[in-house]
């Protein structure tokens, strides 16, 4: 399986675990020049941007350290774009999924919730 498809697959299963955790799905892969944000979810008090990184069980580093300080600014600067463009009256949050996965099969999910915030970048929400 190309890594494309494992991270498209990862990502399906993360918008399955979130609807099971009482989210609705309002974007995939929203993109902007520069940043892109896997997948926005709401629930009655969060709008969730949501980063997901597959990997496989023997991977050096996990999908939390592939989550480095730039790419969290590239996120935030989406979020905020995405709160332009999508008001909404829900509090902000950037959460991150790990999804462990080989051959095809999906072995785990971790996933924090506010795994990060806005602090140290120029974004206010």
């Amino acid at each position: 399986m190309k890594a494309s498809e494992t991270g498209k697959l990862g990502e399906e299963r993360v918008c399955a675990y979130l609807i099971g955790h009482g989210y609705r799905i309002a974007a995939r892969n929203f993109r902007i020049r520069g940043g892109e944000i896997d997948i926005v979810a709401e629930n009655s008090f969060y709008i969730a941007f949501v980063e997901v990184k597959t990997r496989r069980p023997d991977s050096m580093t996990t999908g939390f350290e592939a989550v480095t300080k730039r790419k969290k600014g590239l996120i935030i600067r989406a979020a905020a774009e995405y709160c332009i463009r999508h008001p909404s009256g829900l509090q902000p949050r950037f959460d991150t999924a790990q999804v462990i996965a080989d051959e095809g099969r999906i072995l785990r999910i971790d996933y924090i919730e506010n795994a990060f915030d806005t602090t140290g970048y120029n974004f206010i929400f």
